[in-house]
């Protein structure tokens, strides 16, 4: 029986809430020509922005293979849901991803994995891909349960999720304490993280949870990204600070290969 393919990387850039949209279109622009001086068909590249900057920066990226995503999602298809966006307008706006449960709106927001399980199938039935993102506090870890805590995330946030193929859904393990602290979980702990996140998918997702990628979302930048990437279970990474410096960027694009 043949061996599954490598699974292609993919480095997600997530801007949190920086940049002005007027600001966003030169980087991009410095960014895709720098691309196409440097071929990077070795990975996928994706930008998660503010809502804000989809259109103008969808404009200058179509026809690249730079993608778009958004960096939340409504429950709700459409209503009156005031300051929400619906997954239909996130991918008319220019978007093919989304990123969903993310632990600062985990945090800051209170969502659960009721509500992140919601916004899973919106985005999915809409055609989005999500980016799914677990992980656990710095108490949890300390208190010997990240693996419980990670899977326990799981299970909620995917409960009757049903999917077609493996690249309708990436998994990002985003330690909570390494997120902005300047922290990063070692390269081997975030491949005991990622081998246990395969084998729940695995069993989840018999057909294609052996190919789905699974992204580390822990302070990721060049200086430790290749050792990173290297493991077999971190298929990427989704990238904050990092990714809004063209140069950094860059440089983890290429530790992907």
């Amino acid at each position: 029986m043949p061996s599954a393919p490598p699974i292609r990387p993919l480095i997600a850039g997530n801007w949190k809430m920086n940049k002005l949209p007027s600001e966003a279109v030169p980087w991009l622009r410095t960014l895709l020509d720098r691309l196409a001086a440097a071929p990077h068909d070795h990975c996928d590249v994706l930008l998660n922005v503010p809502a804000t900057h989809l259109v103008p920066m969808a404009a200058l990226a179509r026809g690249t293979d730079v993608r778009l995503g958004a960096q939340d999602v409504s429950a709700h298809a459409e209503g009156a849901y005031t300051g929400e966006l619906s997954a239909a307008m996130l991918r008319d706006a220019g978007a093919s991803f989304v990123i969903v449960g993310h632990s600062e709106r985990r945090a800051y927001h209170a969502e659960n994995d009721a509500l992140i399980n919601a916004k899973l199938g919106a985005a999915l039935a809409e055609g989005l891909v999500p980016i799914l993102c677990v992980g656990e506090r710095e108490d949890e870890r300390l208190a010997g349960c990240a693996r419980e805590v990670v899977l326990e995330q799981l299970a909620g946030d995917l409960e009757g999720i049903r999917l077609a193929g493996a690249d309708e859904l990436v998994i990002a393990y985003e330690p909570v304490w390494a997120i902005g602290t300047g922290r990063t979980a070692t390269a081997d702990d975030a491949q005991e993280m990622g081998s246990a996140i395969r084998a729940d998918l695995v069993a989840r997702y018999p057909e294609s949870g052996a190919s789905m990628r699974i992204l580390y979302g822990g302070s990721m930048k060049p200086g430790n990204a290749a050792e990173l990437l290297a493991k077999p279970d971190v298929n990427g990474g989704l990238i904050g600070g990092a990714s809004l410096d063209a140069d950094q960027l860059l440089s983890i694009v290429e530790a992907a290969r």
